[in-house]
């Protein structure tokens, strides 16, 4: 190992002989203590060695949390294996698209996800199910051996995840984040936090998003506990709350809302939770003061990118801010030479600090661009104030970002899906305010002469192609689009006349 190097890996085991008995993962009715976290680690390590996996590879897996997600995490680590955790809210063709993206050496998938998967490519990857596939699949049971292997010789700068996010093109690019970007990010919000042995994250937001690896980590490094959870139920995650001490949670709309809805049905005071972090409108944290004075909603600014959150502090410190930037980060505003912008000037935030990712795989042009200058360039805008907290102004006009729900959808991939429609002739894609989401997508479009089609048949029609999650929620049909310079689509003028819902 780097004499100046500190991976997961050396994370795993020095919670083993400092937290060796205290609980690090509770899944259904299975604890596992911080020893045996390390043991299950390094035993699948040992599996995955005798397959032939090793440094560099990439092991894929679509699945649910449950404990062999996390113990991937750690045998990868131990392996210099690179692991790609895919969205199982994808479609199949996009999918199928990661796949291909990263040519997996290890394919690990539930079997509630196999029909995910595509027909073909799959013949050069071993193949592991978390069930009960036939062959050529083999149980993940399987790589579970009773023998170590020694670990790779890696500095903590190479990759350890690949998590893809949406592309401005319309396809998904591979943020790879490396072992020293989740590991600061991770100390930093365990250090806000002040996370100690006796917290349990509640893991309910799904480990291929950074912000479900980022609160599990962020507990890990404090010798605390995470309760895997394959969903998002309120009245369970009450009872989760009550019963198992639950201290911390992340949250995207309309989580949070129907957490409070669900403890006020139960008669619960929700009496363990004090961190709560992510996404809300000041309505619902107002009502998490109410209903639980002891805990706090963080609010921060974080990317993929940037392997979580850049800036972070209390909601009630500077509502509507996005904290100020933590210890292990410069985050500035620039214009669009790149040049810092004054106190209150509005203009792209930039990143630098070991938590930048180390590039979109296999994207050399976009890296060029994304880290030109020193800098990672968000695509963000905003503005910092005199006392060092920074506003979010909204997407530059290079990224057109609509997040519904948490979850990143770019114009362009939908648009793209919705043309492939032989009614349509053109369309415009763009978010708006939504109540219960933060934001929805709504499109904009021209059928061609003498076509016919219904809103609800479109949204059917894209709902199908890409993930669902990404097809318009609202659709209207126009007999033109206003034009610009060069009779292209004015894309302001659309936004101007249909950005309400």
């Amino acid at each position: 190992m780097s004499l100046r190097s500190f991976t997961l890996h050396d994370l795993i085991k020095r919670n083993a002989r400092l937290y060796g008995s205290n609980t690090a993962l509770v899944f259904g009715d299975q604890r596992v203590t911080h020893a045996q976290y390390a043991e299950r680690t390094a035993r699948l390590a040992a599996g995955l060695a005798a397959a032939g996996v090793g440094q560099g590879d990439r092991l894929a897996i679509l699945a649910p949390n449950c404990l062999e997600y996390v113990d991937l995490f750690g045998a990868a680590a131990q392996l210099g294996v690179i692991v790609v955790p895919i969205n199982w809210r994808l479609s199949a063709e996009e999918v199928a698209y990661v796949i291909e993206d990263v040519a997996p050496r290890v394919l690990i998938v539930a079997d509630e996800f196999q029909a995910l998967l595509p027909q073909s490519g799959l013949d050069d990857k071993l193949r592991y199910t978390l069930g009960v596939a036939p062959a050529p699949w083999q149980p993940v049971s399987a790589l579970y051996l009773d023998r170590t292997v020694p670990p790779a010789d890696l500095n903590d700068d190479e990759g350890l995840v690949i998590i893809h996010t949406a592309a401005v093109g319309g396809r998904p690019r591979g943020a790879l984040l490396s072992h020293r970007g989740l590991i600061a990010a991770s100390l930093q919000t365990q250090l806000a936090w002040q996370l100690t042995t006796s917290d349990v994250n509640l893991g309910v937001l799904p480990l291929f998003h950074v912000a479900a690896i980022g609160f599990m980590l962020a507990t890990q490094q404090a010798g605390g506990a995470t309760l895997l959870l394959t969903r998002f139920d309120p009245p369970s995650l009450v009872k989760h709350i009550d019963e198992d001490g639950g201290s911390l949670i992340g949250t995207f709309p309309p989580m949070l809302g129907a957490l409070l809805d669900a403890a006020a049905a139960q008669g619960s005071a929700l009496d363990s939770l004090r961190v709560v972090s992510g996404i809300d409108v000041p309505e619902t944290i107002a009502r998490l003061r109410t209903t639980c004075p002891q805990a706090t909603f963080w609010s921060a600014y974080g990317q993929t990118e940037t392997s979580g959150s850049v800036s972070l502090a209390p909601f009630d410190e500077r509502p509507g801010s996005a904290g100020r930037p933590t210890a292990l980060n410069t985050v500035a505003v620039v214009d669009e030479l790149d040049r810092p912008l004054p106190t209150g000037a509005t203009g792209e935030i930039v990143v630098r600090g070991p938590m930048v990712f180390q590039g979109y795989w296999r994207c050399e042009a976009d890296n060029a661009f994304a880290l030109r200058n020193g800098w990672h360039h968000t695509g963000d805008m905003g503005r910092i104030d005199a006392e060092g907290y920074l506003w979010y102004s909204g997407r530059s006009p290079a990224k057109e970002l609509i997040k519904p729900g948490g979850e990143n959808v770019y114009p362009a991939e939908v648009e793209r899906a919705i043309l492939e429609h032989p009614a349509l002739a053109q369309v415009v894609v763009l978010g708006v305010p939504d109540v219960q989401w933060g934001e929805a997508v709504k499109a904009v479009c021209v059928l061609k002469a003498g076509c016919t089609l219904s809103a609800e048949e479109l949204i059917e029609f894209v709902g199908g192609r890409i993930a669902r999650y990404k097809k318009p929620k609202h659709v209207v049909f126009v007999p033109a689009l206003p034009l610009g310079g060069a009779d292209s689509i004015d894309r302001a003028a659309v936004k101007a006349a249909h950005g309400g819902a």
